[in-house]
């Protein structure tokens, strides 16, 4: 019978391995854990590799296991300061918002990252009251998860699930309209009968276009691309030049998948496995410091998290694979 994991390995598993228990082990062997240590930990099980800022995080969490303190985490920026991508997703918004306004798609003068604006509404072809309905619930999809122009207080910047019954993890699709579109219903269920054919870690793959809106994250590495996506689908193009990468799916196309392996290694070696001839960042040892037993703890974690992260186990990539609910599936092959 399978142990489930507790709630550090919440971002990677959900039941233990070896190489988990044993890691659980080095945990007990240092309990109690220090306050400080155990804020490391919690930034390990924050950690997403799919986030756009996913190599500055493990960065900054190695460099918390080295001085054994850290001053980051969720709520730690300071007021005001906005990154470079928060633009992008308000650009998107922007554009997009003038597109359902009744601005020609030509006229649409941004850029979203380096993208022109124009060339992203192109896709959506001719205007109908289907694709606006559709290209507002991108737009409610992008500004829940920035909290622009409202407040994360705001009850109208929550975002309502398409066909997911709980969120992005949640294995469980809906099988009946949502309160909050059944005014629209006729809308709804043509968007998640909408179907992409898609691939997912290298296999034909089909999926909702109300799934590939729900879990259109903007802090995803692949955001632009994953929009391009989504207006094309909208705009009638169904079968996309790229995969549509979310979250677990499709995270071998994730760009820093090299740099986390080269990471994985010089922590296992940090931790006493031999180098065997593979790729370290020596810098990396640097910075984590003389080890210790609680330095060891956090470092395996890390590296475990991240190993789980890039090949993720089959529970998880039959999640993140996104199949959709049985009821779509039953009717595309009646």
């Amino acid at each position: 019978m399978a142990t489930s994991c507790g709630p550090w390995w919440r971002n990677c598993a959900l039941d233990a391995d070896a190489e988990i228990m044993a890691v659980d082990a080095a945990e007990d062997r240092i309990a109690p854990v220090d306050a400080d240590v155990a804020r490391i930990r919690e930034l390990i099980s924050t950690l997403e590799l799919c986030h756009h800022k996913a190599d500055r995080w493990v960065h900054n969490i190695i460099e918390a296991i080295g001085t054994g303190a850290t001053t980051k985490g969720l709520g730690t920026r300071p007021p005001g300061r906005q990154h470079a991508r928060e633009t992008v997703w308000q650009d998107a918004c922007a554009a997009l918002s003038a597109w359902c306004a009744g601005c020609p798609g030509a006229k649409v003068d941004a850029t979203i990252d380096t993208v022109p604006a124009a060339r992203l509404v192109a896709c959506l072809g001719e205007r109908s009251a289907l694709k606006e309905w559709q290209v507002q619930r991108v737009i409610d999809k992008i500004r829940s998860a920035i909290h622009w122009p409202q407040s994360a207080d705001d009850p109208t910047a929550r975002y309502v699930w398409l066909l997911l019954s709980a969120g992005e993890y949640e294995s469980a699709y809906l099988d009946q309209c949502p309160e909050h579109y059944r005014e629209h219903e006729d809308f709804w269920r043509t968007t998640a009968r909408t179907i992409l054919h898609d691939t997912e870690n290298g296999d034909v793959a089909d999926l909702s276009l109300a799934l590939a809106i729900d879990m259109l994250m903007p802090c995803h590495w692949g955001f632009v691309e994953n929009l391009r996506i989504v207006l094309e689908a909208i705009g009638g193009k169904l079968d996309p030049e790229q995969p549509f990468a979310a979250c677990g799916r499709n995270i071998g196309l994730l760009p820093i998948r090299r740099r986390m392996e080269v990471v994985s290694n010089t922590l296992r070696v940090f931790c006493g496995d031999p180098a065997s001839g593979r790729q370290l960042d020596r810098a990396l040892l640097v910075l984590l410091g003389t080890p210790t037993e609680a330095k060891q703890w956090l470092a395996a974690s890390l590296d475990k998290t991240i190993r789980l992260q890039l090949s993720p186990p089959a529970e998880l990539r039959a999640m993140s694979a996104m199949a959709g609910p049985e009821w779509i599936r039953q009717q595309r092959s009646d």
